[in-house]
């Protein structure tokens, strides 16, 4: 056999076969406005590569993008049929691409890493990231606050979690409010640990919803329900507060199952109750009045908007069947202070007991203790078992005569 058709047996044993599915190795034959043309090597096959099966980008041009005698990698995806010996087929370097990005995100999805990728649009109902191949974020797994614009992620790029991968269907799901709810968690835990109800600590208004506000204390969202914001009625948090905004606040609850942490910014600040009778004490005498009365007691203005309680055995030295016999609303009293309970908001008073000693009352039983212990001085025995009777009549007589 001649020297040629040995070179020619070689040949034809390098020659390799192509099926669809294929992965080969292919170089750019010639570049067309909207195709590549390009050969399969050791194959003696050419074919095409459309420009939406090298990038998904429109703005790209082929031209500049790729050069004659570029040597590229690419599956096979179809015959295309036709008169050429051998036919013609496409080939696809994007989907090639696609392959081996599902391969590594199956990797990544069996060990719960975290991966990173590029916003390209908006859809409905999510964003279309770039991860190596096409993945889906809907919107509900955007964060974990509603998300309305979806335009302003459109370029950036951003960590993820895979949710969901299924290559045969080219399903890829993916989240950001994962992230987010680990990072929450981990900071919360680290924060908690931290923190003791009864605490009072600087944070920064977060953000402002109906029901109230959400407080940055050191990288935990605590919410200061609109009831905590002040002692005043608040209608709305943004009448009062705004986003950014320092504010002291008290820690008033931590759930660590709900991962939530209560807080109040009244409660850094005295009270009405406290502001009221600061200047306040047990023992003070004043004049108050009577602005209600019950069975049990009446009720008389000690400050503005607060009142104590004079209880109906506190208003007279004598007997009181119902305060409603003795007192009148709007009537001014003259009362002492028994007892401030801070704790309870509770402030007691007494009637009787803001009466002079030497008032009728505390006359009368003056005197008549004073009779009463003088009868015993002189008239008990000596060894003190009772009085002598006999002497105390014959004394009255003396006195008669």
């Amino acid at each position: 056999m001649s020297e040629n058709s040995n070179q020619f047996l070689d040949a034809l044993k390098q020659m390799q076969g192509v099926e669809v599915g294929d992965i080969v190795d292919v170089e750019v034959l010639d570049v067309e406005e909207g195709q590549i043309d390009v050969g399969v090597e050791n194959a003696g096959i050419e074919g095409v590569i459309p420009r939406r099966e090298y990038t998904s980008d429109r703005n790209v041009d082929l031209r500049e993008a790729v050069k004659p005698g570029d040597k590229l990698k690419a599956l096979v995806l179809r015959k295309a049929g036709g008169d050429k010996e051998n036919g013609e087929f496409f080939f696809s370097v994007t989907r090639l691409k696609e392959r081996e990005a599902y391969d590594e995100l199956q990797k990544d999805f069996e060990a719960g890493k975290t991966i990173e990728g590029t916003v390209t649009s908006s859809v409905r109902g999510g964003l279309l990231v770039d991860v190596g191949t096409r993945g889906f974020l809907p919107a509900s797994l955007i964060s974990n606050r509603y998300v309305s614009d979806l335009k302003p992620f459109i370029g950036k790029t951003m960590k993820l979690k895979i949710t969901e991968i299924d290559p045969s269907k080219n399903r890829l799901i993916l989240s950001h409010k994962d992230l987010i709810e680990e990072e929450r968690e981990e900071a919360f835990d680290k924060v908690a640990s931290q923190l003791v109800v009864g605490d009072v600590v600087e944070g920064k208004v977060s953000r402002l919803t109906n029901f109230g506000a959400f407080v940055d204390v050191g990288g935990v969202d605590g919410l200061v329900h609109i009831s905590e914001i002040s002692y005043k009625h608040v209608d709305k948090p943004s009448d009062v507060l705004k986003a950014g905004q320092d504010v002291k606040v008290k820690v008033i609850g931590i759930d660590d199952d709900r991962h939530r942490i209560s807080l109040s910014i009244k409660q850094t600040e005295p009270s009405p109750f406290e502001q009221a009778t600061a200047d306040l004490h047990e023992g003070d005498v004043f004049e108050g009045e009577v602005k209600s009365l019950t069975n049990f007691g009446a009720f008389v203005e000690v400050a503005d908007n607060i009142q104590g309680l004079v209880h109906v055995s506190e208003i007279s030295y004598k007997h009181v069947d119902k305060p409603s016999d003795v007192l009148k609303v709007g009537q001014k009293v003259k009362v002492k202070v028994l007892n401030i309970d801070p704790g309870e908001h509770r402030i007691s008073l007494s009637m009787k007991a803001a009466e002079p000693k030497n008032s009728e009352n505390e006359g009368n039983r003056s005197h008549s203790s004073y009779n009463r212990n003088s009868v015993n001085k002189k008239y008990m025995n000596n060894d003190d078992s009772g009085f002598a009777l006999g002497d105390i009549i014959g004394d009255q007589l003396k006195d008669r005569r």
